[in-house]
């Protein structure tokens, strides 16, 4: 595809994001902390490694989602020299569907017959779903177990964010808050995005392929660019 360069140079190299389908990521932090900026480059990571990525945005319009894409997109073609910038832009387009749902309509029964119709039509098969907006507060175990088995059967990763709160103080042994402190298990991947005082977001791997991780792996979103750096 030619563009290698761009997925060996990525700061997110150093998580083991895509060694498998079906892994099950969590992104959280509180309102306005990065969590979208950070799925997008996830999503981008995805793309350029050959994959065709599902964005689910729940509760937020296609427009909205889209113009994440074309800012991360822009910063990439800033930072990075790519020979044909319309050929890579056009072929992020080719590999990217933007799905939106609104917060009350958005099941996984409902999230599984669109994605059927669109593999059965062989409309776009994707490999990597980003779900963004569920709304963990209100799920369940059972809700939760029931995405993990979707994707399994159907070989895919998936990704979500989640929204923490600082006036909630529960929090998992491994160091995860409430509201996935209970469900921290289920996921292989776990990134909580903390505010640093020099205005830059540290990425806190809480567990990287399954694995629980003592000590950051030195990783923050620039705040200018909300791109992931290396610190």
């Amino acid at each position: 595809m030619g563009y290698e360069p761009l997925v060996q140079q990525n700061p997110l190299r150093v998580l083991n994001i895509g060694r498998e389908n079906n892994q099950l990521g969590l992104v959280m932090a509180r309102a306005g902390l990065g969590k979208t900026a950070l799925l997008v480059q996830i999503a981008l990571d995805a793309i350029l490694r050959g994959k065709r990525v599902i964005h689910v945005s729940i509760g937020e319009s296609i427009e909205k989602t889209k113009k994440w894409y074309d800012d991360i997109l822009h910063s990439i073609l800033q930072e990075h020299s790519v020979t044909r910038p319309h050929e890579l832009i056009d072929m992020v387009a080719r590999h990217r569907m933007i799905m939106t749902f609104k917060i009350a309509a958005f099941t996984r029964s409902r999230l599984e017959e669109r994605l059927n119709d669109l593999i059965l039509q062989d409309i776009f098969r994707p490999n990597c779903l980003i779900i963004d907006g569920f709304d963990f507060e209100k799920a369940d175990r059972e809700t939760l177990e029931d995405f993990k088995n979707l994707m399994e059967n159907m070989g895919m990763q998936a990704w979500f964010s989640a929204i923490c709160h600082r006036s909630d103080p529960r929090v998992s042994p491994a160091g995860v808050p409430a509201p996935c402190h209970e469900l921290d298990d289920l996921f292989d991947m776990i990134i909580l995005l903390k505010p640093e005082h020099d205005a830059t977001i540290q990425l806190d791997i809480i567990r990287n392929y399954g694995e629980q991780v003592s000590g950051s792996k030195g990783l923050r979103l620039d705040p200018t660019t909300m791109m992931v750096k290396e610190m």
